[in-house]
């Protein structure tokens, strides 16, 4: 039997091998590209890349995957020795230099990776992968303000683009060091109240090596009398995906607002432009008032769609508040139109003293829009409508209308 089985691989295997050698450049590297991207074998594909330029020393486009090949199996010295060949032959190919400088932006070498690029933005300079690759590595070395300058030079090209518009808005809070801000708050009640609320915040923010920090006062006159509120928030980054948001307010003036609150969330900047967030907020004002939320956000071109809710458990029952809010972006990260719709009352909004009285359980719908612009910007304006139709006692529901307007100079 065994005689019978070299036999017939001494017939065959010449036939397979003179089957291999008789294909095309172009078919060997449709092959390399089908073993590496849909059976996730690199030596086959590498081999038959190579068989390729065999047949074909100046395909560029084989070269170019064959240098990814290598940097995708950390052969890093084969990568570098195939894109340094390519250099030397003058290769101009937007793919070369993006797969070039994706070696040494992925290997650390941040200013080798940006010399790659800028040679490339010779050739291409409307070239989104090598503008958005460089904005990645300023980033990644926490060179904000250059990071900020070239997602925005990528929004000018393309304002469509989700990569370029989700990093842009990840580093705006970076890329100056301070804000002041100013907000007032107004609120109309056709029923459940007889004064309208007023409500004005001062805040101060600081960017910090480990993240931004908030201070903010705020001031109100509500139910006819006056409050005061003292609030710290931080937003400590963890890693280049996660970050911290923590919180806390104080005010002598209970009822007005919450004698205590706090709150703490883990937020993800997750792949394909995804984000998430889960976290608790907590308001005392006689008694604690425990909130979970957790949200998911979504960039796409220039939109960015999320969905938060907050879960409010007690002895009897667990309330539920939910949001959706669609973003349309119009500029650069501060330039925006928002739309919102939900059911409940969140501890964010200006009515979450209502929470006290545990008019979280009742039933409350919500409609609103913000328009967000920049002029110059360092002058942040805002504008935002929310209308309310609320179940303020069972079965008794009154309409609400709040109008903010904010102003924020960062520098």
């Amino acid at each position: 039997m065994k005689k019978y089985v070299s036999l017939l691989l001494f017939i065959i295997l010449p036939f397979c091998v003179y089957g291999q050698e008789s294909l095309s450049s172009d078919e060997l590297f449709a092959n390399a590209r089908n073993a590496a991207f849909e059976k996730k074998d690199y030596t086959t594909a590498i081999n038959l890349a190579k068989q390729a330029l065999e047949k074909s020393p100046n395909y560029t486009d084989i070269s170019v995957f064959l240098g990814r090949l290598y940097t995708w199996t950390d052969k890093v010295d084969a990568a570098r020795q195939v894109f340094e060949e390519l250099e030397q032959k003058n290769t101009q190919d937007e793919d070369f230099f993006v797969a070039y400088a994706s070696l040494e932006y992925w290997n650390n070498n941040y200013e080798k990776a940006i010399n790659i690029i800028d040679k490339g933005l010779n050739y291409h300079p409307k070239s989104e992968a090598l503008l958005l690759l460089k904005a990645k590595i300023y980033n990644s070395n926490n060179n904000f303000v250059e990071a900020e300058k070239t997602t925005s030079a990528i929004l000018e090209i393309n304002p469509k683009n989700t990569e370029a518009r989700a990093l842009s808005i990840r580093i705006k809070e970076l890329t100056s060091k301070n804000a002041v801000g100013i907000t007032y708050n107004y609120s109309h009640f056709d029923k459940q109240f007889a004064d309208d609320w007023h409500i004005v915040g001062l805040s101060y923010k600081r960017v910090t090596p480990i993240g931004s920090v908030i201070l903010r006062g705020n001031y109100a006159n509500k139910f006819g009398e006056d409050g005061t509120q003292l609030e710290l928030e931080a937003y400590p980054r963890i890693s280049k995906t996660f970050y911290l948001y923590v919180g806390a307010g104080y005010s002598g003036d209970v009822g007005i607002f919450p004698k205590y609150r706090t709150g703490v969330s883990l937020f993800a900047n997750l792949p394909k432009s995804f984000e998430g967030e889960i976290g608790y907020r907590q308001l005392h004002f006689t008694n604690n008032i425990w909130m979970y939320t957790a949200s998911v956000g979504k960039y796409y071109k220039n939109f960015w769609f999320n969905l938060r809710t907050y879960i409010t458990p007690d002895s009897k029952n667990i309330s539920h508040s939910y949001t959706a809010t669609t973003r349309y972006y119009t500029k650069g990260a501060n330039d925006y139109l928002a739309f919102l719709i939900g059911t409940g009352i969140s501890p964010e909004e200006s009515i979450n003293n209502l929470l006290g009285n545990e008019t979280y359980k009742l039933k409350t719908f919500k409609v609103g829009g913000e328009y967000y612009f920049s002029v110059k910007k360092t002058n942040l304006f805002s504008v935002s409508a929310t209308y309310y139709n609320q179940e303020y006692s069972p079965n008794q529901k009154g309409n609400q209308i709040d109008i903010t307007l904010g102003y924020t100079k960062t520098f």
